[in-house]
């Protein structure tokens, strides 16, 4: 007779191990439910601040960016503005690639366009490095050294510069040619405003008065207006050249150099790598 099967009494040990793994893992409750939900929410909460925190620091940004740019704009018409040296008409005072500081409060700031000037703090003296517009184009920016106010008689012999019949000494003078003295026909302005001594009649053996870079004058200065020499007077176009400066063209005088390279240098990044630390604070005298 057939023996009847047996059905086995335990489960396999990988079945049995398998079966208990399931029974380890906990049912998700409602609660468990609510917490997740919390999360999510708490999730999007931050999110939705953090978007919230750029467009209040974009907001505040742009109300402070209008108020920076006016008082920028108010600084620069006002008090002070920035000016880059691209000649050498004033060495050894001011270098090409010097960067200077210009107050323009000094003499009375211009109110932009309406041409007016605010009061000045000092009127303008002998011997101060001025920045104004040039006569012949407004447009462009010179610096030069003031030599001569108005009623002031000025006159140079053999490059020596004399003032009201006084001989200067001008320690800040550079020269580069001083056996040169060459005659330009920029200088027939002067004849409008030669003194007839003399001294002027020196110029020429006919009399007729024929300047020269080194050599001319007398002349007198004009009410109103300034005659202006570069330090390096060898290398200078300045009053010799085009005449006077009316006083409605003064900018400012410079306060300090903040900032010097070396522009003519074949290293790259000249600006970075030659900078003139020695010249950078300097005050403009």
């Amino acid at each position: 007779m057939e023996q009847p099967k047996v059905l086995p009494t335990e489960l396999p040990r990988a079945e049995s191990s398998r079966l208990d793994a399931l029974r380890a893992v906990p049912a998700i409750t409602d609660h468990d439910e609510s917490l997740r939900s919390a999360a999510l929410r708490a999730a999007n909460g931050r999110t939705r601040a953090s978007g919230g925190f750029r467009l209040t620091w974009l907001w505040e940004w742009a109300k402070v960016f209008p108020a920076a740019v006016l008082l920028f704009l108010l600084l620069r018409s006002f008090l002070v503005e920035a000016y880059k040296i691209p000649s050498g008409s004033m060495e050894r005072t001011l270098l090409v690639g010097d960067f200077l500081l210009v107050n323009k409060l000094v003499y009375g700031a211009e109110i932009p366009f309406t041409g007016r000037r605010l009061p000045a703090l000092r009127s303008p003296s002998r011997g101060d490095v001025i920045v104004f517009q040039w006569p012949s184009d407004p447009s462009k920016n010179f610096v030069k050294r003031l030599v001569g106010l108005p009623g002031d008689t000025l006159s140079m012999r053999d490059g020596v510069l004399m003032r009201n019949n006084v001989t200067l000494d001008e320690r800040y003078v550079m020269r580069t040619e001083p056996n040169v003295d060459p005659v330009n026909d920029d200088f027939r302005w002067q004849r409008g405003y030669v003194v007839n001594t003399a001294a002027a009649a020196a110029t020429a053996s006919d009399g007729a008065y024929r300047p020269s870079r080194n050599n001319w004058g007398p002349l007198v200065v004009p009410t109103r207006h300034f005659f202006v020499l570069g330090d390096n007077r060898d290398n200078s176009l300045d009053s010799r050249y085009w005449g006077f400066v009316a006083d409605s063209l003064l900018r400012g005088t410079p306060l300090m150099v903040y900032y010097s390279f070396t522009p003519d240098s074949t290293r790259s990044f000249a600006w970075l790598t030659q900078i003139r630390w020695s010249r950078v604070g300097n005050v403009v005298r």
